[in-house]
């Protein structure tokens, strides 16, 4: 089955795919398979992939979710505060994410040994569990570069770095999270002309939130880039959308984003309308690959798609179904 997600080179064989994903899930997931049946689909009555129930991701809060009865290999966690209850992602084959990131970040960087990868990424450093250092401690590796690493509070030795590789014209993927760039660019002046930079989000509580046409514009000036990039990607999924700028994404073969609507999560809406995120990540293939996120955003007729907030903390209208 894997062969044939990371393989996917249509819409038709996406939609093949996808059936087949959730067939699998509905029989060997408990969890989705009561999902499901508490809204009344089956397998035989899903006709396309719009139909297809998508399992709240509040879930991974509180329910193990998995479609394996293989062993845990891996135990992804999400950031939270102490008060927070944080997910869960329990992958029985940690094969299928290495081969989603792997792929996916050649599929719109081409290969990972033509970059020195710097990370920038301490709060996810600071604790255990993190899908994300998993994924950038993985690439680093596959780099083959010395000057490779990641960097934790050390800004200076890090803008160093960053000075010395971009003027020997050497192709650089700066990965950090947003508060921690803003940190950088604001005790250092930049203008490279070789260095990817990409946010990963989020101020985790360390600095005020940003909307993202004023993060990147903070950014664009402190490193002296045409645009910056963005990864999107979350605990509960192991595939990642990016943006090569102005925080338009796209995703690799085997991930889909489709729109509901805020008023009936059940209703999924048609291009360039506003509404929550439902995400197909195939590689999810032992956990849950139909995940509503508590994302908003919208995606445009060519498929690619742009994030414009989130649900507040209320659950989200229309599904009453976390009783499970």
């Amino acid at each position: 089955m894997k062969e044939d997600i990371f393989n996917i080179k249509s819409e038709a064989e996406f939609t093949t795919a996808a059936m087949n994903v959730f067939k699998h899930q509905f029989k060997n997931n408990r969890l989705y398979r009561s999902f499901c049946d508490l809204l009344y689909k089956h397998p035989s009555d899903v006709k396309k992939i719009e139909e297809i129930p998508f399992l709240p991701i509040q879930f991974f809060k509180s329910r193990n979710v998995l479609s394996s009865l293989n062993d845990v290999e891996e135990v992804f966690t999400s950031s939270g505060t102490t008060q927070a209850t944080t997910s869960k992602h329990f992958v029985t084959d940690i094969s299928y994410y290495k081969e989603s990131f792997t792929k996916g970040f050649e599929t719109f960087y081409g290969d990972v040994t033509e970059y020195t990868i710097l990370a920038l990424l301490p709060n996810y450093l600071e604790r255990q569990g993190s899908s994300l250092v998993f994924m950038v401690d993985e690439l680093i590796r596959k780099s083959h570069h010395l000057e490779s690493n990641f960097y934790l509070n050390n800004l200076d030795e890090l803008a160093e770095q960053l000075r010395e590789l971009d003027s020997a014209n050497k192709k650089v993927l700066l990965i950090g999270v947003s508060f921690a760039l803003l940190d950088l660019v604001e005790k250092h002046k930049f203008n490279l002309k070789n260095t990817i930079i990409m946010e990963t989000g989020g101020m985790k509580g360390r600095r005020k939130e940003l909307i993202r046409k004023e993060l990147h514009s903070i950014l664009q000036e402190g490193f002296g880039a045409h645009a910056i990039h963005s990864e999107y990607g979350m605990t509960e999924l192991l595939s990642q959308a990016y943006s090569k700028g102005k925080g338009v994404f796209e995703t690799p073969p085997w991930m889909k984003i489709l729109i509901r609507d805020t008023e009936d999560a059940l209703t999924i809406l048609p291009k360039n309308k506003n509404g929550g995120i439902n995400v197909i990540d195939l590689a999810n293939y032992n956990s849950c690959s139909f995940i509503a996120t508590q994302d908003l955003g919208k995606v445009h007729q060519n498929n690619i798609f742009e994030v414009i907030g989130r649900f507040d903390n209320s659950d989200i209208r229309g599904c009453n179904l976390m009783v499970l």
